[in-house]
Parts: structure tokens; sequence; C-alpha cells
């Protein structure tokens, strides 16, 4: 049995795979998330861009997204949240997160990605990434415990 790219856990052939060829449309947005992912992973451009909203086509690079699925070795996908999206829904966001490696490098593409039913399919709309949140600083007094762990003051450890 080969396991789905988009993690579900389930078989390709029972997950993905009958999403990507046409044979089942995506119960939720989540759904279709899952499959575009899994499109990625097997290089399916046609059904990236048939599963994308016809008012959302327009500059569509069939040839760039070809060469970035190709590119990328596929790490996984997670899914961080999602809002609305349902069988009985006309909109849905699924929040993801993508991991892949590009030259070696481990690389995130975390994004808000906006989904409409039309005609009882759900088709991608949008999205928008994600920036990391702001690091805040807590400042540490001299006779607070440190922060590495050792039991002794800040001001007899790390901050001498």
């Amino acid at each position: 049995m080969e396991s789905c790219p988009c993690g579900s856990g389930a078989a390709y052939s029972d997950c993905c795979e009958p999403v990507i060829s046409g044979k089942r449309p995506a119960e939720t947005a989540e759904k279709l998330m899952r499959a575009r992912y899994s499109a990625h992973v097997g290089v399916e451009v046609d059904f990236l861009f048939e599963s994308t909203h016809p008012d959302h086509r327009t500059g569509y690079d069939r040839k760039g997204t070809k060469e970035w699925a190709e590119g990328a070795d596929w790490q996984g996908l997670q899914i961080i949240s999602t809002r609305r999206g349902g069988p009985g829904d006309t909109t849905g966001e699924v929040e993801f997160i993508a991991r892949y490696r590009d030259k070696g490098m481990l690389r995130e593409h975390h994004e808000c990605a906006q989904f409409k039913r039309q005609n009882g399919l759900w088709l991608f709309t949008d999205g928008t990434m994600v920036r990391p949140k702001p690091l805040t600083v807590t400042k540490i007094g001299r006779n607070d415990p440190c922060t590495c762990g050792s039991g002794l003051k800040y001001k007899k450890c790390c901050g001498k």
C-alpha cells in the first residue's frame, strides 16, 4: 500500500488519487488542499490548474509550477487549521505548511488558502503567505534563575 503524500495515513489510491484523477470530487476544502499538495508531489500540473477557480486562473504559470514541483523534494504537509469548508459550506480556508527541500535546503511554504465551492466542486481561489510572528524577548534579572537550567542565579552563570 502506497501511503498518500498528504499525510492522512490513508492509501494514495483511497485518498487523493481519486480526487486528482477526477473519479471523485473533494468533499471538503481541506481534502482539496490535501489533493493539491499530493498533485505537487506527483507533478500533476493539469489538476492544479483545473482545481483553481476559473476567476483566478489568469497568469497561471504552468511551466513554473511544473519546474517547482519537479525540483522540490517534498517532505510533508501539515494542516494548521481549517475554517468552514465543510460539505454544507460555500467558502473555506485552510492554513497549512508544506515542507520541501530545494537545493539541499529545508524550506516551508506556510499559507492561508481560500476555497470556494462552485457547481458542487471545491476550487482554490487564492492564498496568502503567513509571516512568522515576531520574537518577544523577556528581560532576565541578575538574581533570576539562569535560563540554561543550571539552577544558579543568572549573575553567577551565563550573565557573567
